[in-house]
């Protein structure tokens, strides 16, 4: 048997996804460089600056970030990230 999802599991399903499809488009146009924001703490991941104290060079865009790594802020895990409009 399946039980109830939680809503916010469904909130972090569409948030990917939308993510993920937001990406794909820009990146046809160069987006690689393209800054997210931690929804929780609001932490600005910048992929010029990376994140070196978790070993996360310059230059690293958000999508090769590793599936593990979490907000250097607040802990929460890259999926609760969403581009950042400049």
């Amino acid at each position: 048997k399946r039980g109830v999802v939680p809503l916010f599991r469904i909130q972090q399903y569409y948030r990917t996804v939308f993510t993920k499809l937001v990406n794909s488009v820009l990146t046809e146009d160069g987006g690689g460089n393209m800054k997210y924001r931690c929804t929780v703490c609001g932490y600005i991941y910048d992929p010029e600056i990376g994140d070196p104290d978790s070993g996360i060079n310059p230059g690293t865009p958000f999508e090769d970030l590793p599936d593990d790594w979490t907000c250097p802020v607040c802990g929460i895990s890259k999926d609760m990230f969403e581009p950042l409009d400049e």
